[in-house]
C-alpha cells in the first residue's frame, strides 16, 4: 500500500509515511489542488518532485486535511489553518508529514555515501569514533536530519549547522537525543527522536526549554 504507516510519536504528534509507487497521473487524479499549488506543481521540472508534492497532499487527506487547509508563510514554512503544527519532508520514493499540537520539525533522508564524506562540515566527527562504516553513515545521516529538523523549527537566516547546532552524543540504538541551538547569546534546547524506514532516516525535533546563554537562567 502507498500509505506505509501512521505512527503516534507522542500523545500530541502523528507521523504519516507514504511510499510512492503510483504514476504521476494516478496521484494527480487523487487530489484536489488550489490554484497556487497547481501553478507550483506545473513549475517543477522533475517528475520525482511532482510526485513528492502530490504524495504529501495524499498524506494530508489521510490526516483529515486537504491542500486547501495548508499554506506557507513568507519564509516558506508550512502551516495548517486550524493552528496545528505541520512539518513536511520528501526524499526519493518516500514522503512524510508530521502533525502536532507542538512546534516540530521533521526530516527524511536517504542513506548515501556523500553524507558521510561531508560529515566534517556539519558535525563533530568524534561522535563517529569506533563505528563501522555502515553505522557511521547511519549516524552521520541522523545528525544531518537532526540539524535540518531544528532549522525547520527555527527557520532563521544565518543558522550554521556546524557552528550553531550541537547534538549531544547518542547511539543508534537510543533512537533519541538532545540538541542545543547556540545563537545570539542564547541556548535553545530540543529533544530528538529518530527511526529508520527501509534505506531512509526519519528525524523529528521538538522544542524544549529555552536557556539564556550568558546567565544560564530559564527565559
Amino acid at each position: 500500500m502507498p500509505l506505509l504507516e501512521i505512527k503516534a510519536l507522542n500523545r500530541n504528534t502523528n507521523l504519516y509515511v507514504w511510499k510512492i509507487t503510483e504514476s504521476f497521473d494516478e496521484l494527480f487524479r487523487s487530489v484536489a489542488l488550489k490554484d497556487v499549488s497547481l501553478a507550483r506543481l506545473e513549475g517543477m521540472k522533475a517528475e520525482s518532485h511532482q510526485k513528492g508534492f502530490l504524495s504529501v497532499r495524499r498524506l494530508l487527506m489521510e490526516a483529515g486535511y486537504n491542500d486547501f487547509d495548508l499554506y506557507y508563510d513568507d519564509f516558506g514554512k508550512p502551516h495548517l489553518k486550524d493552528g496545528k503544527h505541520i512539518s513536511i519532508s520528501h526524499s526519493n520514493d518516500f514522503s512524510v508529514i508530521v502533525i502536532s499540537q507542538e512546534n516540530i520539525g521533521a526530516d527524511l533522508e536517504i542513506l548515501k555515501e556523500k553524507t558521510l564524506k561531508l560529515a566534517p562540515r556539519f558535525m563533530d566527527v568524534a561522535h563517529l569514533k569506533g563505528l563501522s562504516k555502515s553505522d557511521s553513515l547511519k549516524k552521520a545521516t541522523v545528525v544531518w536530519g537532526i540539524k535540518e529538523s531544528v532549522f525547520k523549527i527555527k527557520n532563521e537566516v544565518g543558522i550554521s549547522f556546524k557552528d550553531h547546532i550541537f547534538e549531544n552524543d547518542f547511539t543508534l540504538a537510543d533512537q533519541k537525543c538532545t540538541v542545543e541551538l547556540r545563537l545570539n547569546n542564547k541556548v535553545e534546547c530540543f529533544t530528538i527522536i529518530f527511526d529508520f524506514i527501509e534505506e531512509y532516516v526519519f528525524v523529528c525535533a521538538f522544542n524544549s526549554v529555552s536557556l539564556n546563554y550568558v546567565t544560564g537562567q530559564i527565559d
